[in-house]
């Protein structure tokens, strides 16, 4: 075991440094990044904010006009015959997007940035929402049906854009199944370290990761996502539609709790965040480009608008038109930063531990101890108060990390039927995740740091992106069409005529419903 842990933290230790590279190119070679301003937004940077820039103008804004028409759409009950619902949908891509980085992603962020990462996670997001309309909108449009679900995303439209190339789609679902791969670990030893937390905050004893209750935890674990997973996709989503709205309301509620009781430093998050923006704090380096980078690169790990991987929940629904859930998926980006993350940078702002006698110390704590020392900040440290803050932390976050952990599972089983849709291909696959979060959990039972796995599916970020996005572009005159037919809201059905080629799914959608009017 050992021999294999060090092979695989050599092996992330050389990748980490191309995936940096990727991310900081070409502020990483001295002649750009010495250009004023421009030399601080590195190429990933200004495609992701440049392209959702581009998107919104070209949509007229479409994440502010359609805004209340997505709520209004997660509020309704509809019945389904085939797929999953929009709110399903919607939750299911939650389980994902919300997750421990919300935590940790921003933790970090500010930590490294300074405040001001929040305010572009803020731009990012508010941008990130009309490309995260475009995607899941043409998702939507070239989603297939297999039996009584609907299946689609990236490598279903990647497919059907680049010629109909069979190798494009295969080469892009075997991309995101590594991707979930190096997630696994991770994410599987977060939920169950979240349930040794629980049980130390309510024994008030510490209990060390290679004890009984860790190893039960594991086998519990790994026995519930076995179950939930070979159950298929329908059967996460029933898991998912229960927790994630309870995580959800359980931390809203927890930093709405520890704003209210701190209401006197508001001001001073806000005039952190906007201040900070473009003047960072020496203690963070003092560099405009830092806070930017960390708050564009985190609101991308946080939200994936852009990165492609929330296009597989969005064609799984079952709507009247693309545009529809395109709609609903730009709430969720609205959810998971501009909500979810801004509360986390509530508490770690206003906690402002920087500005303490135990800076230092707090520098060079882990992200998560970061975390809890900021509530810590708000709630006087000790007591019955801090006690219950931090015990519902750790229920969030380990709920961030099972759902996240099913959404991984789901999506790449949506990925797994691009190459083959036979029992036996997709049961190896999901034996292999299990497999792969067994090791995960095991190593870090054992005492084995594989914190690089974490770091590196930076890289495998970066590389959903740059291949989603050139996409996006090739599509984006279908998404337009879906979008000019949406908009007019004539009550004639989306069909291949008005898309522009053939689109068997909707034109058996528009049959569907003609025969009903007719009944």
């Amino acid at each position: 075991m050992q021999a294999l842990f060090d092979a695989v933290n050599a092996i992330c230790a050389k990748i980490q440094i191309v995936s940096n590279w990727f991310w900081d190119f070409p502020c990483n070679l001295d002649w750009y990044g010495s250009i004023p301003i421009l030399g601080n937004f590195s190429l990933a940077i200004i495609l992701l904010v440049g392209t959702g820039i581009y998107f919104t103008f070209r949509l007229h804004f479409v994440q502010v006009h359609n805004f209340v028409f997505a709520v209004k759409v997660l509020m309704q009950r509809n019945h389904t015959r085939n797929g999953i619902s929009s709110l399903t949908a919607f939750l299911l891509s939650t389980a994902m997007r919300v997750g421990p980085g919300n935590i940790l992603g921003v933790t970090g962020a500010i930590s490294i940035g300074g405040p001001g990462a929040l305010f572009w996670m803020w731009v990012s997001a508010f941008f990130g929402m009309a490309t995260s309309f475009a995607e899941s909108t043409l998702s939507q449009i070239f989603k297939e049906k297999r039996d009584n679900e609907y299946v689609g995303g990236l490598p279903f439209y990647a497919r059907k854009l680049l010629n109909d190339s069979v190798a494009a789609g295969v080469a892009l679902s075997m991309l995101y199944i590594v991707y979930a791969l190096l997630c696994f670990p991770a994410q599987g030893f977060n939920t169950i370290s979240a349930v040794g937390a629980i049980a130390s905050k309510i024994s008030g004893v510490n209990i060390p990761t290679n004890s009984s209750l860790y190893w039960i935890s594991f086998a519990v674990l790994i026995v519930i996502t076995a179950v939930i997973s070979f159950g298929g996709i329908k059967k996460v989503t029933k898991v998912t539609d229960r927790i994630v709205p309870v995580m959800a309301v359980i931390y809203v509620l927890t930093v709405i709790a520890l704003t209210v009781g701190n209401i006197d430093r508001i001001p001073l998050f806000f005039s952190s965040v906007f201040t900070q923006a473009f003047a960072p704090d020496a203690v963070f380096g003092g560099a405009f480009g830092l806070a930017l980078s960390q708050g564009i690169k985190r609101g991308l790990m946080s939200n994936e608008a852009g990165q492609g991987t929330i296009t597989m929940p969005a064609a799984a629904a079952e709507v009247s038109h693309p545009c529809e859930q395109g709609c609903v998926q730009a709430l969720g980006v609205f959810l998971d930063t501009i909500v979810i993350c801004t509360l986390t940078g509530f508490v770690v702002i206003m906690g402002s531990m920087w500005l303490t006698t135990d800076a230092q110390a707090w520098f060079e704590l882990g992200k998560l101890d970061k975390f809890l020392a900021s509530c810590g900040a708000l709630t006087g440290g000790n007591g019955m108060l801090y006690s219950v803050v931090t015990l519902l932390v750790s229920v969030c976050f380990g709920l961030f990390a099972f759902t996240c952990l099913l959404g991984f599972m789901s999506f790449t089983e949506m990925c797994a039927n691009r190459i083959s849709s036979k029992a036996s291909f997709i049961n190896s696959i999901r034996v292999l995740c299990l497999i792969v979060i067994s090791f995960g959990v095991i190593t870090n039972i054992a005492g084995m740091d594989l914190g690089a796995l974490w770091d590196l599916s930076d890289f495998a970020n970066i590389l959903m992106v740059y291949c989603n996005l050139p996409l996006q572009y090739i599509g984006f005159k279908y998404v337009l069409r879906a979008w000019k037919h949406f908009e007019k809201n004539d009550g004639t059905p989306f069909t291949s005529e008005i898309a522009g080629l053939q689109l068997p799914v909707w034109d058996a959608l528009a049959k569907e419903h003609k025969n009903e009017y007719h009944h």
